[in-house]
């Protein structure tokens, strides 16, 4: 014992030395990527592209306005070889264009790994618990009863990710055919929003519908996709409670515009079009607490165009209580008018976020035509 305690002590005090034939491997360092390298050197090749281009155009026409034997040449190298330059110039800044956008994709799709990843490891991780504990441990029925729900939380978060994936994928293959029919849109509204409340443990109340009878022809699969993904949009990036309102209107002209209304900080207006791009979340991934894989946004813009709409995204206004009273947009517009008091109007003030879907092919039936049978194709 005393001879280790010796050993410990002298190899304490006597530094490491490497034989001659050990090998260290230092650590990789890994150095973030940036744009800095691509964007210098392109910047560096237009510029000397365009010099280029310059001189030699200046030399050509110089050689072709001295009035000799050699001018034509020098015009037909002028006519020549002053598009090849052009297009030479025009091909190295659409090749750091997309280098600028494959870099941002790639970044994009890392994001997305991370947040995958996170929504995947969180409810494996906890359906793995509470098994283990009620595999080792006796567990009352009371207790199993609240695990069971548990689990079958974690399950349905599970199952929302891979769903949400698979819709992802088929928008991204495309040419998928769906079979296009007469909607009910409040049903439609009533269903997603029902099923958003109940994803996020909020009260029914959360999200106010106010649409009249109107009826949509198209696929029920990407219409159901639409306004799931923008409803749960709303309610997970609104305020604290969350405050979501929906608003159908039809036109003379068949188009039907929704607008979702929510009451969250918002989006500046400089990032409201990168917010529709496939794998964009504002931020980092790794200091966010909202749950989402960057699709959500992506999918509804590419629904609205197969559907042959437009989509827009815009600041929301809900109205300021005053001293009468809170006047809240809802009691103030009634169910499919805006306000038509001034004051309610001068007292509304941005806040949150206004996304309109506007869809083709709508038509709004009349209360003497009967609202539970569809509309009659024309």
């Amino acid at each position: 014992m005393g001879n280790l305690n010796c050993k410990n002590q002298v190899s304490g005090s006597i530094p490491f030395q490497p034989a001659k034939d050990m090998v260290i491997v230092t650590p990789i360092s890994h150095r973030p990527l940036t744009l800095r390298t691509p964007v210098t050197l392109g910047v560096v090749l237009i510029v000397l592209v365009v010099l280029l281009t310059a001189v030699w155009i200046s030399g050509t026409v110089w050689g072709a306005v001295r009035n000799d034997s050699t001018s034509g040449m020098f015009w037909v190298m002028l006519g020549a070889g002053a598009p090849l330059l052009v297009a030479v110039l025009a091909g190295v800044i659409a090749y750091l264009t997309l280098s600028v956008k494959a870099f941002n994709l790639n970044r994009r799709q890392s994001n997305f790994i991370d947040s995958v990843t996170h929504e995947l490891k969180s409810p494996i991780a906890s359906l793995k618990l509470y098994l283990q504990t009620m595999t080792r441990h006796d567990v009352s029925v009371e207790q199993q009863k609240e695990f069971h729900l548990i689990m079958l939380e974690d399950v349905e978060r599970l199952d929302s990710l891979i769903n949400h994936l698979l819709d992802a994928a088929r928008v991204e293959r495309g040419g998928e055919a769906y079979e296009a029919s007469d909607l009910s849109l409040e049903t439609v509204l009533s269903k997603c929003a029902q099923g958003a409340c109940v994803r996020y443990k909020m009260p029914p109340e959360t999200v106010s519908i106010h649409c009249p009878a109107i009826y949509v022809h198209a696929p029920v699969v990407q219409i159901e996709i639409l306004f799931r993904n923008l409803i749960d949009n709303a309610i997970k990036y609104g305020g604290s409670p969350p405050k979501v309102e929906l608003t159908a209107v039809c036109s003379p002209t068949g188009d039907v515009t929704v607008s979702v209304l929510d009451n969250g900080t918002g989006i500046p207006a400089n990032l409201r079009r990168k917010v529709f791009g496939r794998f964009v979340r504002l931020g980092s991934e790794l200091e966010r607490s909202k749950q989402g894989t960057g699709l959500g946004l992506y999918l509804v813009r590419n629904i609205t165009h197969a559907l042959g709409g437009r989509i827009n995204i815009q600041d929301g206004h809900w109205t300021v209580a005053t001293e009468t009273g809170p006047t809240d947009s809802t009691k103030s517009a009634g169910a499919d008018q805006p306000p038509s008091n001034p004051e309610s109007i001068a007292n509304r003030k941005p806040t949150g976020t206004r996304v309109d879907v506007t869809l083709p092919n709508g038509k709004i039936i009349q209360p003497e035509t009967g609202a539970d049978e569809p509309p009659s194709k024309e």
